[in-house]
């Protein structure tokens, strides 16, 4: 991740040695995303994320905060730029003993398969004995609220324990990094809030990085450590909010004047990025 005059750009093993500042977990230096039929679904996008930030990704349709997020994942790769996992390429995280794993916006469970069996693949694929293999699955269930429903089939669950379940097969593994996709953005408010705050509370207590992605402001400064806000037409980050991480995140905290505040600077930055994604198309046409 040096640049070609020998510099280090910001969030680099260099840099970050120099300064003596902690190896970011993940970092994204001038990323660019380019498909063949010319659609430019990111441009320049710059971002560090510290070990144990919660960090939404927030931003209109279109501005390319899954596509990052499926790059932080190692599912698609930058046209052009430098990203970097642990101050590594993303082959070698697993050499490290680092995990990380994805919850996607459908639970994609297996009808035909037990809570407990769904919970478990993950580790039955990367052949854990069975006994350690069952002893996770019971605590990844009791994390989510879900300890007495392992035997139980998916279509005998609402949407919310679903996602309840597929949450618990992403922390089976026990990550160190947690990437989600707009995973409750289907569920109605209170189902949503109420997972919004386990998630949070399971994150800090594990001591987990998450990256979430949602459309939602509101979800957003009640999850967050950071906020970063996102343009479309090409996907830009415009703006990183920080959200002072200390305050606990409760009822309370969603009417209070700090949480009106933060909503207001996002709404204000969302409104800014619907407009520079006007401007962009109207240039183009």
């Amino acid at each position: 991740m040096t640049e070609p005059g020998g510099a280090s750009p910001v969030g680099s093993p260099a840099s970050s040695a120099a300064s003596s500042v902690p190896t970011p977990v993940l970092s994204a230096y001038r990323v660019d995303k380019r498909y063949a039929n010319g659609t430019v679904a990111l441009d320049d996008v710059r971002l560090s994320i510290a070990s144990g930030e919660f960090v939404s990704l927030l931003g209109p349709s279109g501005c390319g905060k899954s596509t990052l997020l499926k790059m932080f994942a190692g599912i698609e790769a930058p046209t052009q730029g430098h990203l970097r996992w642990w101050g590594q390429a993303f082959s070698a995280v697993g050499t490290t003993g680092r995990r990380q794993s994805m919850v996607f916006q459908e639970a994609t469970l297996m009808p035909w398969a037990s809570v407990a069996d769904n919970v478990r693949l993950p580790l039955d694929i990367a052949r854990m004995p069975r006994r350690e293999a069952d002893e996770r699955v019971a605590r990844a269930l009791d994390g989510v609220g879900l300890g007495t429903f392992g035997k139980a089939r998916p279509r005998e669950l609402s949407g919310g324990m679903q996602m309840r379940v597929s949450l618990a097969r992403a922390l089976v593994t026990e990550p160190d990094l947690l990437l989600l996709d707009e995973p409750f953005g289907a569920l109605d408010e209170f189902t949503r809030n109420k997972l919004d705050s386990d998630l949070r509370a399971l994150a800090k207590a594990r001591g987990m990085t998450v990256v979430f992605v949602t459309h939602s402001l509101y979800e957003a400064v009640y999850l967050s450590d950071k906020v970063v806000v996102m343009q479309a037409r090409p996907g830009r980050v415009i703006a990183e909010v920080e959200i002072d991480a200390t305050v606990a995140r409760d009822d309370a905290f969603r009417v209070s004047q700090p949480f009106l505040e933060h909503c207001k600077t996002l709404s204000d930055l969302m409104t800014d990025a619907h407009r520079l994604a006007s401007a962009s198309m109207e240039v183009v046409s």
